[in-house]
């Protein structure tokens, strides 16, 4: 079990606020941090990792790593970091920036086999793509095998294809090894293939926790389908009003009556939603 109550006051996307987080976390979740920018998951998992300070209770399998009496130093802390900027040393080929935090070459081997870089063990890191590069960052976040996992959007700069791919490596690794792991992410569905549980965090708070389809499915009532996106323009056809919507990388048309344009403005954050019954899917 894993013990968090966490205090702290920051700036954030609505100025000064309070970081108050109070969770319990179970050996082996796959947890996903998500919310709005600026509302405290970055800064909690650097907390976690002991990177800041603050006035805050953490204990990790009944271990203290953090109260009013002690602070146990990140180095001490059995953690591994991914960050999104993969942070290797540039200066070193893949096997040996995994085997600067442990010497244990078979766990660097075997790490590297799971996450096919194997033939690439000698190769100087700055040749890698961004996939292989994060392949390493999380390989060496994994070599002390840590009681927490910690990552901060650590895939949300790769391309759909490398993303997918990671995610599936990401669980195996993470069920291999059996590592309480904490992810921020803003991506609905890497959030659904990979947590057990989800968090999502609000002004410093924690808004909603569960299962992801509990926690981010928004239909309600007799809808099928919604969606969140950004209104863009209102354009009129003839009799009629088309909304034009930005959904994820996609814009859609939506039909309006001139009394539903009444209300919308343009640049709102608006839901479009349908009842289909009969749905089709194409590819």
């Amino acid at each position: 079990m894993i013990k968090i109550d966490v205090e702290k006051e920051l700036i954030g996307s609505i100025g000064k606020m309070n970081l108050d987080v109070n969770l319990q976390i179970n050996e082996g979740d796959f947890v996903a941090l998500t919310g709005l920018s600026g509302s405290g998951k970055t800064t909690l998992l650097r907390i976690l990792a002991g990177l800041e300070e603050s006035n805050s209770y953490i204990n990790v399998a009944g271990k203290v790593w953090q109260d009013d009496k002690h602070f146990l130093p990140v180095q001490k802390r059995q953690i591994g970091f991914v960050f999104q900027d993969y942070a290797l040393f540039s200066n070193m080929s893949v096997i040996e920036n995994l085997l600067f935090v442990n010497k244990d070459k078979k766990l660097a081997l075997e790490l590297l086999e799971i996450t096919e870089l194997s033939k690439l063990k000698d190769r100087n890191v700055t040749t890698l793509s961004g996939g292989q590069k994060q392949r390493v960052s999380l390989c060496r976040a994994l070599m002390n095998k840590p009681k927490l996992l910690l990552m901060d959007e650590p895939l949300s700069a790769l391309d759909p294809t490398i993303r997918t791919k990671l995610q599936d490596e990401i669980l195996t690794l993470h069920k291999k090894f059996k590592t309480t792991t904490i992810m921020v992410s803003h991506d609905p569905s890497e959030i659904y293939r990979l947590s057990n549980k989800v968090i999502v965090m609000q002004n410093g708070v924690v808004k909603k926790e569960g299962k992801a389809k509990d926690v981010l499915l928004k239909t309600s009532g007799s809808a099928k389908f919604s969606f969140e996106g950004e209104l863009l323009d209102i354009v009129k056809v003839d009799v009629i009003y088309i909304a034009i919507i930005s959904i994820g990388q996609q814009l859609v048309e939506v039909v309006l009556s001139e009394d539903e344009t009444l209300n919308l403005k343009i640049g709102s954050k608006v839901r479009v939603s349908t009842k289909a019954f009969s749905p089709n899917i194409s590819y």
